[in-house]
């Protein structure tokens, strides 16, 4: 039989034996957020976001003249007022940061009866990092690791540029942790289940029924979609899923994408636009919700609730409603366990 070296054959060495392992380390990633809405904190923010060649495929040399010498002189300052309508005084800090850590804190009691699993979260871009919460799970003594990007729609802007930066990290790593990542879900019936409860619930509380709802996805320029990516595709997976899921009341279900950025033609139709139509064409009654978003933030607080509102109570429509996220809700909560669990099997009994 086989045994063991004694603990003086690795004197001067180092001896695996003395670092903690066997845990799970669960990473969720949210896209990110400025630590404050200052011009200098937002110009870091936003250098991070735009430099990164996922996100802006542009010449790379013509783009570094166009974000150094005009987007991050104007942007910072546009961009940190938006940012101040949503702010979370209270905890001063964004909200998309709040409930990240809350979506994860959730979850770590959800699966607390696991004690070999440990959950923590990080953004893409801004604090805390990718690189940060892996080095910190991986000194708890995680020797597995699995990636849960917060996306249901995969696109290589936000999906693929999140793996990227765990493979960078990875690359680092002497002992590196054995790694899985979350897919998108698009149609996952639990994830469409929870978004079709959320409408249900948040309509049987006003005080008249909308008559139209929009469902809003961030957008993506359309060259991106020509070039292969799912996007587009997914989305529409999640709306058909949405509308069958919902009955009779899906025939109001309409799909449109927000968030234009730059001169390029982005994924149509646009949810401005749309809303201005809606409302000019007579529309009185509108409701909206974000299913590409798995939390609130900038784009849907103060984009759509914000702007689209504006838009909409200005050119006739009279009642404007907002659906939230699913957020830290206990069906988000349900979909990112679902989700969780299926990935961890092989792993956990």
């Amino acid at each position: 039989m086989n045994e063991s070296p004694p603990a003086e054959a690795f004197a001067g060495t180092f001896d695996c034996r003395s670092q903690p392992c066997g845990k799970i380390g669960v990473l969720l990633v949210n896209l990110g957020t400025p630590d404050d809405t200052g011009y200098w904190s937002m110009r870091r923010y936003l250098k991070e976001f735009l430099s990164d060649r996922r996100v802006i495929e542009v010449n790379p040399v013509v783009w570094w003249f166009i974000l150094n010498g005009i987007v991050l002189t104007t942007r910072p300052s546009k961009s940190g007022e938006a940012y101040r309508s949503i702010w979370n005084e209270e905890q001063d800090e964004s909200p998309l940061r709040t409930i990240t850590r809350s979506q994860a804190e959730k979850v770590a009691d959800g699966l607390g009866h696991r004690e070999e699993v440990v959950v923590d979260w990080a953004m893409r871009y801004g604090n805390p990092s990718i690189a940060e919460r892996i080095q910190a799970l991986a000194e708890r003594g995680c020797d597995k690791l699995l990636v849960f990007p917060l996306y249901p729609q995969y696109a290589a802007a936000t999906t693929a540029t999140v793996n990227d930066t765990v493979f960078e990290k990875l690359k680092t790593m002497r002992w590196q942790p054995a790694l899985r990542t979350v897919p998108s879900y698009p149609s996952d019936p639990v994830y469409v289940e929870a978004l079709a409860e959320s409408i249900r619930s948040h309509i049987a509380e006003l005080d008249y029924e909308p008559e139209v709802i929009l469902a809003s996805y961030h957008g993506l320029p359309k060259e991106y979609v020509e070039k292969g990516d799912p996007y587009q595709c997914q989305c529409m997976d999640t709306s058909d899923s949405l509308r069958a899921a919902l009955g009779p009341l899906g025939g109001k279900l309409t799909t449109t994408f927000q968030s234009r950025f730059g001169r390029a033609e982005w994924l149509q139709p646009y949810t401005d636009k749309t809303v201005e139509a809606l409302a000019k064409g007579g529309t009185k009654r509108l409701a909206v919700l974000t299913p590409g978003f798995a939390a609130d933030c900038v784009e849907t607080l103060e984009e759509i609730n914000g702007e689209a509102r504006e838009i909409f109570l200005e050119h006739g429509g009279e009642r404007f409603s907002f659906i939230p996220c699913l957020n830290d809700s206990q069906g988000g909560v349900r979909v990112l366990l679902h989700l969780i669990e299926r990935e961890l099997k092989g792993w956990i009994e």
